[in-house]
């Protein structure tokens, strides 16, 4: 009886881990999954919105020219995780809305 309970378990562990393998070629095929998470945040490259007033284009704008996979306006009473990442461009605003600060991550 013990036999058969480890044949189980370890044909169940070899199943979970075939789901979690792939090979090179899948990944050279998908262009999403060579290029997530590999674009780096250029935070000078978004210093014109500085001073200007937050907005969603805006907020797109700036996350072009910097290069970043996301953008985030962070205002004074917001309240933020301390994860970086290097694809994140945040827009710091005083209480009028007005970009003060712009930074990664």
């Amino acid at each position: 009886m013990p036999l058969k309970f480890a044949s189980l378990g370890a044909l169940m562990a070899v199943a979970m881990l075939a789901g979690c393998s792939t090979t090179s070629s899948e990944s050279a095929k998908d262009p999403v999954a060579t290029d997530a998470g590999h674009s780096r945040c250029e935070a000078k490259a978004a210093e014109f919105a500085i001073g200007k007033k937050a907005s969603p284009e805006l907020l797109d704008q700036a996350r072009v020219k910097a290069g970043a996979q996301n953008a985030r306006f962070l205002k004074p009473t917001d309240m933020i995780t301390l994860e970086y990442r290097s694809d994140r461009l945040n827009l710091n605003t005083d209480n009028n809305l007005v970009v003060t600060r712009v930074n990664c991550g």
